[in-house]
């Protein structure tokens, strides 16, 4: 079968967009994932596929324990790059948002949630490049109301990248920004790290910076709205 319409095909899917974080001897950390789903109602149970490169997947694996934070589509691009295409081995992640701590002890993102759900893994199945848990839900917050974000959001609205960790890699699919008449001879650059495109068209309105701002005028301390990656890892597109 032709690779080209499978990927089409399985672009389709839908798709929602969370947190998912855990902990193991006091220290916590948490990763975006895509493929979380509700399996049983009695008893309620959810399954969900982690990378085994992750971090929370060791926490997982060894805690036996993890929450699942519902992003709403209010949801900055800066927070899903800091738990999508950063490492906890590397950030502290969890030091970056407001939180609390969950019953199971797995920390509870507040920032951009609109609720939260606490469970036990029951069961591990080894998927070749992830793994996917069973687990039992053992208690839920809701914090507001508002519209859960989807991954088609993410994607269409947010101009975010998939990270190649994720299950649905590979393919990404944002949507470029027109460009404007006085910026179209000014070059794109590209993330290494998560994939980010810089369009001197559009700029970068999160950091203030101005439409028609070309890559070298961009200021040394300039980082990737996305993933948080310096200048110096971006390449010409």
């Amino acid at each position: 079968m032709p690779a080209d319409q499978v990927a089409q095909a399985l672009r389709q899917i839908s798709y929602g967009l969370y947190l998912v974080t855990s902990h193991l001897q006091g220290k916590l950390n948490g990763q975006v994932a895509n493929t979380v789903f509700q399996v049983t109602a009695q008893p309620p149970r959810l399954a969900l596929c982690i990378n085994k490169g992750n971090l929370t997947h060791q926490y997982i694996s060894e805690s036996h324990v993890l929450a699942v934070c519902v992003l709403d589509e209010t949801t900055p691009i800066s927070l899903v790059g800091l738990f999508g295409f950063r490492s906890g081995r590397d950030v502290d992640k969890l030091g970056q948002v407001n939180f609390r701590a969950g019953a199971t002890g797995s920390p509870l993102v507040v920032d951009h949630v609109l609720c939260s759900l606490e469970a036990g893994v029951e069961e591990a199945l080894d998927v070749g490049t992830h793994t996917l848990f069973v687990a039992r839900v053992e208690g839920a917050s809701v914090f507001r109301e508002g519209r859960a974000l989807t991954y088609d959001f993410y994607h269409k609205h947010l101009k975010g990248k998939t990270p190649k960790a994720a299950p649905t890699w590979p393919g990404a699919r944002s949507v470029p920004s027109p460009p404007k008449e006085e910026a179209q001879d000014m070059k794109k650059y590209i993330c290494d790290v998560c994939g980010y495109v810089y369009d001197p068209a559009a700029g970068d309105p999160e950091s203030r910076i101005a439409a028609g701002t070309s890559f070298d005028e961009l200021p040394d301390e300039w980082v990737c709205p996305v993933c948080g990656a310096s200048k110096d890892q971006f390449s010409p597109k």
